[in-house]
């Protein structure tokens, strides 16, 4: 009978550390999505994306290959 208290004793500690440690996982869990959620929307905000970057550079490359253009026709060379 004192084995069964004893087996019954670590099943159930097992089981409590098991349900611990489910626990502390489950809330890291539900942290790392608010986490990423928030990212998500501060994101946009900080940084630039990668298609509006190229983009713009584009323009700007445009524009200073007339000004070059232009510099390279000039008269008083």
């Amino acid at each position: 009978m004192e084995n069964q208290h004893f087996i019954n004793a670590l099943i159930g500690g097992g089981f409590a550390i098991i349900g611990w440690f489910a626990r502390e996982l489950w809330g890291a869990v539900k942290d790392l999505k608010s986490d990423l959620s928030r990212l998500r929307e501060e994101l946009p905000r900080t940084y630039v994306a990668r298609d509006d970057y190229r983009e713009d550079i584009k323009g700007i490359k445009e524009m200073l290959a007339k000004i070059f253009d232009k510099l390279e026709n000039k008269a008083d060379k």
